[in-house]
This record gives structure tokens, sequence and C-alpha cells, in this order.
């Protein structure tokens, strides 16, 4: 593995305190821009002891040493207003857009591409999507940069799949933007607050992008799930990795596996892999990445993770080290409790929200298990998003 160049003791740049982004009150996504990120560090250590020193010791949190533009996955919003065609993001917990050019979280070059794509309508007379009405052209762009590879997907998120003079903007904005690798129309034409509809048309490249987490290689497609900070990924999934404590002779469980990156990733440690996933597209995604990589110990489930675990556990199978990587709302009692059933000897808990952590961390105590490390690490600077890496292990009779 390459040695991350993010470390808890680097002292990061000193920027926050709302001096950096003349959109910090307006927007609300950077809830953390009072504080210098020096400040930030300290008040997201302090929150996760609070919720999970009782099972440990919490370590430093890692931070970034340049907390900016580290988003390769940037969304805007379009519409109209007095002024003419605007393009931002939604304010904090409301479907009002606030006008932006550029952001001080978002990668530069996919903010200027949107800028372009914003002018580029005016030039061809195309409107914005108003969802009023259900009218108009352009709903969203979706850009996604793959950090290593330089690579540049753009998404054009319209309301119907009438693209009129289509070749001449693709060519006009390639023209303007030659590093763009790829451009996607997504059609999405119903009433919804999602970003992205089901349909998707190849303008121009292949219709994917490619990026690397250590030595492997990720396709990542328009609906790929996909870490939008890959700088703090690697040092993310690389304590996951680093806790599995791998010898070459363990059986993984990658649960929640989605398009299978931290299973790929430990496949290199392991003697078997086996990744478990609902959803078929990501299950896709994740074979295409497999053998992508030449990995051949490493197999793909569509299925109920909950539900694979415990026919294992009947059928007298046994697994080393599960991976659980949930949402925000965290794992649920009848995954938890299957994991129990299956009675790995550790478990590897990647989360995105210290609470939801803090609560299933009670149940597994209360089920032979105990936590023995508490790893945060900050994936979104100036936001209130802290991520934690947590090693639990089961408990040997007597314990």
């Amino acid at each position: 593995m390459q040695k991350n160049n993010t470390v808890a003791n680097n002292k990061p740049a000193r920027i926050g305190k709302g001096n950096g982004c003349p959109h910090y009150k307006k927007c609300g996504g950077c809830h953390l821009q009072n504080m210098t990120y020096e400040e930030q560090l300290k008040f997201k250590q302090i929150k996760c002891i609070k919720l999970l020193g009782k099972f440990g010791r919490v370590k430093e949190i890692i931070g970034m040493e340049n907390p900016t533009h580290y988003r390769c996955k940037v969304q805007a919003a379009f519409s109209k207003n007095k002024t003419g065609i605007i393009s931002g993001i939604y304010q904090s917990s409301t479907h009002k857009i606030v006008p932006i050019d550029t952001c001080l979280i978002e990668d530069s070059t996919a903010d200027e591409i949107i800028v372009t794509i914003r002018k580029l309508l005016k030039s061809f007379k195309l409107k914005p999507f108003d969802e009023n009405q259900m009218t108009g052209f352009l709903r969203h762009v979706l850009i996604r940069k793959g950090y290593y590879t330089g690579q540049i997907m753009v998404v054009l998120v319209t309301g119907s799949s009438l693209f009129p003079k289509s070749r001449s903007f693709i060519n006009a904005l390639i023209e303007r933007h030659p590093e763009i690798t790829t451009v996607v129309q997504n059609i999405n034409n119903k009433f919804t607050s999602l970003v992205l509809g089901d349909r998707n048309i190849t303008l121009y490249g292949d219709g994917y992008i490619e990026d690397t987490i250590f030595n492997y290689v990720f396709r990542i497609s328009p609906r790929s799930f996909y870490q939008v900070n890959p700088v703090m990924t690697t040092v993310l999934y690389g304590k996951a990795i680093e806790y599995m404590e791998l010898s070459g002779n363990e059986t993984v469980i990658d649960a929640y596996c989605g398009t299978g990156t931290i299973g790929i990733l430990a496949s290199g440690g392991a003697k078997k892999v086996i990744g478990v996933e609902l959803n078929a597209d990501a299950v896709r995604d994740a074979k295409f990445n497999a053998k992508r990589n030449d990995i051949k110990n490493i197999e793909f489930y569509t299925a109920d993770a909950s539900d694979f675990m415990v026919e294992m556990a009947k059928a007298g199978q046994t697994a080393d080290v599960v991976i659980m990587d949930p949402p925000r709302a965290g794992s649920d009692e009848r995954f938890m409790s299957s994991v129990v059933t299956l009675g790995p000897k550790k478990v590897v808990y990647v989360s995105c929200n210290p609470e939801t952590l803090a609560r299933d961390l009670n149940y597994f105590i209360k089920n032979r298990y105990k936590v023995k490390r508490i790893q945060p690490v900050d994936m979104f600077p100036h936001t209130n998003h802290v991520e934690t890496v947590a090693l639990l292990v089961r408990k040997i009779n007597g314990e």
C-alpha cells in the first residue's frame, strides 16, 4: 500500500471562520466554517469521544493537509431568476438555489466546467428545467473526476431525451475543456428530489471514468457509489484493511459491498473475499472491477446480507472477518444478529455517523464482542460529518 499523506500530527492549513467563502451564510453546506480547521478537528474529536469514548480510547482524528477543493463529485442545479440562468447548490434544508461559480470544497475544474455549461445554455438557447411546469431542458449537472487518473465525466441531467443540436453543444464544451473524457446525458422526467433518472445516453467517450485506490483500478459510472474525497478514502480504507490484520488465510465477508471497493482492497491479503449487496447494478460493477483488476479470490452475490450470513451459519460455514459499511442510518438489529450468528473473529465497522455507530456498538458488546480500536477520519472538512473505523473482536470464553 502506498503511504498516505495525511497524518494526525500534520499542521492543517488555516482556513475557516467564514473568511474564505462568500457563500458561507447563504449556502449552509459547510456548517463549521465559523471555525479554523484546527478547531474543526478538535470539535469532531470531542464529539467522537463523547459518543464513543465509553467503548475505549478514541484515537486522534486524522485530518487533511489541504482541506480545500477535495470533492471530486460535484453537482449543480440549474434554474432561472430575474438576472437569467443560474446554477449552484440548494440552500441547506430548502429547495432554493444559491448561485455559485466557485466553491472551496469542490474540485476547481468541475466548477469551471459548470460555469461553461451555463454560458453554453444561453448561446444555444436552451432553458433550464422548471420543476413546477415540468418544462425546459437542463435540470442538473453532475461532474465526477478521477483524482489519480485525471479523467473527467460530465453528466447532463435533462427533463427529456430531446437534446437540440447536441453534437454542436458537446463539441463546443469539449473545445473549451479538452480535459473532459466522457459526456453522458441522463434523463430524469419525474417530479422528484432525486438528481439522476434511470436512463443514460453516452454522448462522448466511454460513458464512464476510472480512478485508483492504492494499486487497484475502479470504474465510476454516473450512478456508481464512489467516495467523493479520494485523498481521505485511502486513509479510511487503509485503516479498515490494517485493522483486519490479514495473513493470507482468512475468509472475509464484505457486507453492504456496493461496487466492491473495500472487498477488492482486502483481497490482496485474504484467502477469500465474499461480497454481498442487494443492488444488482452495484454487483455488476463490482464483478467488472474484480475482473478489471484480475482478482481471482473474490465472489459477489446479489442478496440480502443478513439472510446470506444466516444461511452460511446454517450450512456450517464460517468467516474470519466481516466488513460492514452501512449508510448514515447505521445497521439494523436483524443484520447485526446475523453477524453474531455467523460469529466472525473480527468485525470492521466503517461508519459515517458516530451517533448510529455508538448505538450499534452497544448491540455488539452485549453479544459476545468487544471494541478494540476506534479511529475517526475527517472525510468532509468544514462539515459536521465524521467517518470512523471501529474494530470489534469476538470475546473468548471467560472474557
